[in-house]
């Protein structure tokens, strides 16, 4: 699986063999132990430390729940008359397919699923950059995709990519993609990149996003065990990115019509309330330096919205 897809989470290999992720990860490190692959947190990738990039059709196949837990999410944050731009990726046609209710969006992209998940919806405007048809990911890049966005502005881009680190920020493997989303980038006010759990801690070749430059992610909760991409989600909340941690199988509410957050954190079982502290997987619970009325010294992971998960400020104050 790790040669098909360039990169595997524990959750998946567990499904697939049916078997427990305790199993799976003595299996992870024997594997490593003989060189066969490299150990990430959650997960396992080809050795070498900079992953290869995996086909569209894999790529549709990993993190599944993880995917449409982020893409609910993630959609609960689009507002009515919103133009944002949306790049290629699994996960964000996931995000593409939940935004079709939203009255007045106006959608930019160079995704060909992207617009195709939103090709019969009535209500919100699909613009389409120019450029050199990329089949592996159906997307459209080059120069003629580049040049297409220059002079665009819009409030936020919502971007998904091959690994993610607190140092480097996003990243893709391929120099193509890797350009395109750099001239979105450059297009917004704000930068939302959509990423699971799997691709925490993954460096890939072409740097897309600097860290400095994202201005929130939306991701799935780690493993329990997954210490490393804790830690990866706290460097990047110490250097200002927002968290947004989404809980799989949780029901969304949409600020634009449907349940409102009360409805939704309502229904999720034993939820926090709101402005209380939610460790982070491998965080404990207790007092946190300067609740006495001072400024917190260190992050705390506040829920702002409930939309299928908890939206999280980790950022030092």
């Amino acid at each position: 699986m790790v040669r098909a897809n360039g990169a595997v989470s524990l959750r998946e290999l567990a499904r697939v063999v049916q078997t427990s992720e305790v199993t799976v990860r003595r299996d992870v490190r024997a594997l490593e132990a003989e060189g066969l692959l490299d150990r990430r947190h959650g997960g396992a990738v080809l050795p070498g430390g900079f992953t290869r990039e995996s086909g569209f059709p894999k790529k549709t196949h990993l993190a599944t729940a993880e995917k449409t837990a982020i893409a609910d999410l993630a959609a609960s944050l689009v507002q009515e008359g919103e133009a944002i731009v949306v790049g290629a990726g699994a996960t964000t046609q996931e995000f593409a397919r939940r935004l079709a209710r939203v009255p007045g969006l106006t959608v930019v992209t160079n995704s060909l699923l992207v617009a195709q998940a939103l090709a019969h919806a009535n209500r919100v405007e699909v613009v389409m950059t120019g450029g050199t048809l990329r089949g592996s990911n159906h997307a459209l890049v080059g120069s003629g995709a580049e040049q297409s966005l220059q002079g665009l502005r819009v409030s936020r881009a919502f971007l998904s990519g091959s690994g993610l680190t607190a140092e480097r920020g996003l990243s893709t493997s391929n120099m193509l993609s890797a350009s395109v989303d750099r001239a979105l980038v450059q297009a917004a006010a704000e930068v939302v990149v959509l990423a699971d759990h799997t691709k925490l801690g993954t460096d890939t070749m072409f740097q897309t996003v600097p860290t400095e430059a994202i201005t929130r992610l939306v991701t799935d909760e780690p493993p329990a065990q997954a210490d490393r991409a804790a830690e990866e989600l706290r460097a990047l909340a110490d250097q200002g990115v927002e968290i947004a941690v989404a809980v799989p199988g949780a029901v969304s509410a949409r600020r634009a019509g449907g349940d409102s957050g009360q409805a939704a954190r309502k229904r999720r079982a034993a939820p926090p309330q709101a402005g209380e502290e939610v460790p982070l997987p491998g965080q404990r619970r207790g007092p946190q330096p300067g609740t006495g009325g001072g400024p917190l010294r260190g992050p705390a992971l506040t829920e702002q919205s409930a939309g299928g998960g908890r939206i999280a400020d980790l950022r030092r104050r």
